[in-house]
């Protein structure tokens, strides 16, 4: 609605703002009748619409284009309307535009509404897999508390693999796969169904987590072991289906599935598993689905990911990303002065937060109200991908974002907060690879 006319809206005031000055210059001394009628017209639509904007902000009625409702900054009835009713919410200016992440921060603050409750969608985003986008967090989000390995150990999103190619990095187990290009990326594609092994460079640690994106053929599981069944008996499997996911199997018999509420039904699906030692959580579209204190998933120096896939409906799977996990934030800053962060996540050329950064920016939260003595300086790193300038302008922002978040969410002093961004200019490890560039991109915790 306000996104579809707001470009025309700009052009319409830079004629309008173009007629005054020529008439206050005295070239037009007395318009024509047609001419002034023109001018009158073009006047009252742009009234009519900028009525239209405000009314729609004012009554918190829903953007069809992105399915938010358009709050402005200082109206905070409305977005106190919007949270309550468990709506998304998108903080705009005057002008409907939106706000920046601190911005918004401060206005759902002042409206005093917890950022846990409330959502700001980004019609930019590209992916539609994973939890919603937002400055806030989406209401779709259950027990979720998954928080991403530092270290990672495999990433693949077939972006370096020729289309209609088996990948270079993977192996087949059974079944037919080829490289496709859908919905504007590169995914591994199954038109028969099959399994693929992910070779990783090391035994899988105690502690790790595994994420991917996928879209599945009809009640078929997605499937992952994270050592070869073939090899190593009583697994526990995890699977997904297009609204659920499971932990079954190994010598103990564990079963352990649940469903995700229909807010977080997705077409491509984000899953994701966190584990340490036998205690493993797994999890779909931001939806903690199982939590199991005993699953013996096994660890090996390969995954196997089984794909569900036919001619009408083939299978999808992409955007692999496994980390080892590290030690906990306090214990990393005091031994090392610094630690490095992976699960504060952005919009795509954005500095909004996406909503599967809270389990993260909850851990930092927790940590600097129990050290009260703790100073940060908070860094915005980026990969090689892009160029310089708009590297070192977007991570400025995300690291800002990052500290009005953490002062307006959880309270702290702003004076124990400072924020840089450093773009590409300080690599963790080299940008050659997928894992580097993924490792690169993260926000890191300095002690001040």
């Amino acid at each position: 609605m306000l996104g579809s006319f707001a470009p025309r809206l700009d052009r319409t005031m830079r004629a309008l703002s173009l007629a005054t000055v020529i008439m206050a210059a005295g070239t037009v001394s007395a318009a024509p009748a047609k001419a002034q009628g023109l001018i009158d017209r073009v006047k009252q639509k742009v009234k009519d619409k900028t009525d239209a904007v405000t009314d729609s902000i004012a009554d918190a009625k829903i953007d069809k284009a992105t399915g938010a409702v358009m709050c402005a900054a200082s109206n905070s009835a409305c977005i106190k309307k919007a949270t309550d009713s468990g709506k998304q919410v998108e903080i705009v200016d005057s002008k409907g535009k939106r706000v920046s992440a601190a911005d918004s921060a401060k206005a759902m603050n002042a409206a005093g509404v917890e950022s846990s409750a409330a959502a700001t969608s980004d019609a930019g985003n590209t992916s539609s897999a994973g939890p919603p986008s937002s400055q806030g967090f989406g209401d779709v989000l259950v027990n979720y508390d998954f928080v991403p390995g530092d270290r990672v150990i495999f990433a693949e999103d077939f972006a370096r693999d020729p289309i209609g190619d088996f990948p270079k990095r993977l192996e087949l187990k059974n079944g037919n796969f080829e490289v496709a290009k859908w919905q504007g990326q590169q995914y591994l594609r199954t038109n028969s169904g099959g399994a693929v092994i992910l070779p990783l460079p090391e035994v899988l640690p105690s502690r790790f987590t595994f994420e991917a994106d996928y879209h599945g053929s009809g009640g078929w599981n997605l499937e992952v072991y994270f050592a070869d069944p073939d090899k190593v008996d009583d697994l526990v499997l995890a699977s997904w289906g297009m609204n659920s996911g499971q932990l079954a199997g190994g010598l103990n018999h564990v079963n352990s599935s649940s469903e995700v509420p229909d807010g977080a039904v997705k077409n491509i699906n984000h899953v994701a598993v966190m584990a340490d030692g036998k205690y493993v959580k797994t999890y779909l579209n931001g939806v903690r689905v199982t939590n199991v204190p005993n699953a013996d998933i096994g660890r090996g120096k390969v995954v196997v990911v089984s794909v569900p896939g036919s001619n009408d409906e083939p299978g999808f799977l992409s955007n692999i990303r496994i980390a080892a996990g590290g030690k906990p934030l306090y214990d990393a800053i005091m031994a090392d002065g610094r630690v490095a962060t992976h699960g504060i996540l952005f919009d795509t050329g954005s500095d909004r937060i996406r909503a599967e950064s809270k389990p993260t920016l909850d851990m930092i939260g927790q940590m600097l109200n129990q050290h009260a003595d703790l100073k940060l300086t908070i860094e915005g790193h980026t990969d090689n991908v892009g160029s310089a300038t708009s590297n070192q302008t977007l991570s400025d922002k995300r690291a800002a974002a990052v500290r009005q978040f953490l002062i307006s969410t959880y309270h702290i002093d702003g004076g124990r907060l400072t924020s840089k961004g450093l773009g590409a200019t300080k690599p963790a490890v080299s940008n050659d690879t997928p894992e580097g560039r993924q490792q690169n991109r993260r926000v890191e915790l300095v002690k001040a």
